[in-house]
């Protein structure tokens, strides 16, 4: 690693003071909070600057990283096509072209192709773009899709006549979700409050002005936010309002969309439930007296719970995830030793097996599957050697049909890679799944770099899927291992509420224990160690080198959540109120200590520090820019040493930073040559 040359920038100190529960906070550097301050986006340029001075160095490293990555991708590709009716959908991309083309065939799949969307068009001229909502109407003759051009989450939705070509005259603004019901004119659709949070559902009607909308729910109770779904039989429409540990399901027959929601079952604390639909019943999954969750089934006329005749039981060694439901089978996406089960039940005859995967380590993940009436179910399947890959499955023969598999150009060779899960023990003496993978004849003699990715919140799982980009690291010698820390829910819900509220340290204490883990067993060197995370998972990197500074080597915390005490005490903020339920509210001085006592920004000292490169979004409504802006200048000020502290902020794009594929490459290609220029090899 070269010497630093550039001059980091200061951040000026302007503290401000609070009280709480008889302690005073003081924060030296809210200010960085004023977005239209011109002085604040002079600090982040600063910052943005002085990041790229420092590693102009590595430039011809960055070029050859892209390159290598890009050069593994196939550039021109498409999907497996969706067939819905007599239409084949299917999405490509096109060398050259930051984003996807939405298309159909009529007929057969090889048709003429008709081109619905093409997000490379409405990108022009914006530095970001993404699409949140794309439906067509049942009688495919309609396309609703939405639109955001700067990261910032805001969407407006547009219907296109796909006969014509030509879009409606109305734009709906802060839409969140929306689907059609079945008379292919009405429009159910979400929009959100300041805070983001959808919490209204508006009826409209194709072709009339936006004003004339009819409101057909508003979600009062703060914190809970609405989503709108379609059953796969198509037959009814969803709306669902809830928070992280309570739900509520209404329904309505989509033939009659000019009806009232009904209710399935009243919220109440601490229940989760979902549903589906099957003829005459509805299939409800829920944690009612069950932790992992059990399957019930109610009939449509009358679903309320005292109703519901239990179908699957409750087990505390299989989780069970989500259905979906067929005409004449159920698929039950399982979860058993941190690994995804796939059990198909065939309805009528109540016979069920499980879908034998042919690898150790692996995940999956259901395709679109829109017909309701096959036995056929497609899949996409993957491990940390196998490129993904798309299945269909044949429910009654047990059959698999490879569709494609998505090529990893340049002679990648899965059998030159190895995939393994071992399990490092916590201080509590919990069993901690890792992930890793590296290439074929790897010595495990304690020398090796490598690369530790955590996240651990939300309930959210780390899956241990194929990434082309990975091999960059994995050909200089690295091994990739994902730490699958409590706070995911990879081993049943338990694991969930073992890092979550006041056990939310057992995360943290978790990934330490698998770093150790992996170095006395002599998987990696400890002076080669770089971990990552991003959002959640950078708060559980900004405690970890609080707590165990020394033990890391390199860091990469992508727009990470650290300021908590301070974002959790403003319930103005987009998400604060719903996420009471993951780390509580510090107006209570139980969760207020208990926070205080880990959050990084809180917790920053005076000591040697990793190298770190921190990013950020100017319009990320999810982690404020100003997080990881504040939390690298008190490290500025405070660390000790000369290892390297670089902060880089995306002045246009949000909380999943580059929206083009290729300027994703880029700044992965950045944050690679960090990596190797932090540990000192060579490329």
């Amino acid at each position: 690693m070269s010497k630093k040359s550039a001059i980091s920038p200061v951040a000026k100190k302007k503290p401000i003071f609070k009280k709480l529960h008889g302690i005073t906070l003081q924060d030296d550097y809210f200010w960085l909070r004023e977005k239209t301050n011109p002085e604040v986006i002079a600090y982040l340029e600063a910052e943005n600057r002085y990041t790229a001075d420092s590693l102009k160095h590595t430039t011809g490293l960055q070029k050859k990283l892209y390159e290598e990555m890009l050069a593994r991708i196939k550039e021109t590709d498409l999907s497996v096509p969706d067939k819905k009716d007599d239409f084949y959908y299917y999405s490509r991309t096109e060398k050259g072209k930051q984003y996807s083309i939405f298309c159909r065939k009529q007929g057969s799949a090889e048709a003429k192709e008709e081109i619905l969307l093409d997000k490379n068009k409405l990108a022009e001229g914006h530095s970001f773009f993404s699409t949140g909502v794309i439906i067509v109407s049942p009688n495919h003759q309609y396309l609703a899709f939405s639109t955001d051009k700067n990261g910032s989450e805001t969407y407006i939705l547009y219907i296109k006549d796909l006969q014509t070509g030509r879009l409606f005259h109305e734009q709906i603004e802060n839409v969140s979700t929306a689907v059609w019901a079945n008379d292919n004119k009405t429009l159910f659709y979400t929009i959100v409050d300041k805070t983001k949070r959808p919490y209204k559902v508006l009826r409209h009607v194709l072709g009339q002005p936006v004003s004339h909308d009819v409101e057909v729910y508003h979600e009062k109770e703060q914190g809970f936010e609405i989503n709108l779904s379609r059953s796969k039989s198509g037959a009814f429409i969803f709306l669902h309002t809830s928070i992280k540990t309570q739900t509520e399901v209404r329904f309505l027959r989509a033939d009659c969309p000019e009806a009232r929601f009904q209710l399935v079952q009243s919220r109440e604390k601490n229940h989760e439930y979902s549903v589906e639909h099957h003829d005459d019943r509805f299939f409800i999954l829920t944690n009612k007296n069950a932790i992992n969750f059990r399957l019930m089934t109610a009939p449509v006329s009358n679903p309320e719970s005292a109703n519901w005749t239990e179908c699957i039981a409750a087990n505390d060694h299989v989780k069970i995830d989500h259905i979906a439901a067929f005409r004449e089978h159920l698929v039950v996406f399982e979860r058993r030793d941190g690994l995804q089960q796939l059990c198909i039940i065939h309805l009528d005859s109540k016979t069920q097996h499980a879908v034998q995967f042919p690898e150790p380590v692996y995940t999956f993940w259901p395709a679109l599957n829109p017909d309701f009436n096959t036995s056929v179910l497609r899949f996409h399947y993957t491990s940390l050697v196998t490129p993904e890959t798309v299945y269909d499955y044949d429910m009654n023969t047990k059959k698999w049909e490879l569709k494609k598999r998505y090529e990893v150009l340049g002679g990648y060779e899965p059998a030159n890679y190895e995939s393994e899960r071992i399990f490092a023990k916590a201080e509590d003496g919990a069993e901690i799944p890792i992930s890793l993978v590296y290439k074929k004849g790897l010595k495990k003699d304690g020398s090796n770099p490598i690369f530790l990715y955590g996240y651990g919140s939300y309930g959210i799982n780390i899956e241990p899927e194929f990434r082309s980009m990975r091999l960059s690291l994995l050909d200089r010698g690295f091994i990739f291992a994902i730490a699958h820390i409590r706070g995911g829910e990879e081993m049943g819900r338990r694991w969930y509420e073992d890092g979550k509220f006041l056990k939310k340290k057992n995360s943290f204490t978790d990934f330490i224990a698998c770093t150790e883990h992996l170095v006395a067993e002599k998987y990696a060197s400890p002076k080669k160690l770089v971990i990552s995370g991003g959002s959640a998972g950078g708060l559980l990197m900004g405690a970890v080198i609080n707590m165990r500074p020394e033990l890391f080597t390199a860091v990469v915390a992508n727009v990470p959540f650290v300021d908590v005490l301070n974002t959790m005490l403003d319930p103005s903020l987009p998400l604060t109120i719903s996420e009471y339920d993951e780390w509580g509210s510090p107006e209570e001085k139980d969760y207020f200590e208990y926070i205080r006592s880990y959050s990084p920004y809180d917790n920053v000292q005076e000591v040697e520090y990793p190298n770190m490169l921190v990013t950020g979004g100017l319009h990320d409504p999810r982690v404020s820019y100003w997080e990881p802006a504040k939390w690298v200048a008190k490290m500025r000020a405070m660390k000790k040493g000369n290892n390297r502290l670089f902060l880089k902020i995306n002045m246009g794009a949000g909380h999943s930073g580059a929206s083009g594929r290729y300027d994703y490459l880029k700044e992965l290609a950045l944050e690679y040559a960090f990596i190797l220029d932090s540990l000192g090899i060579p490329d």
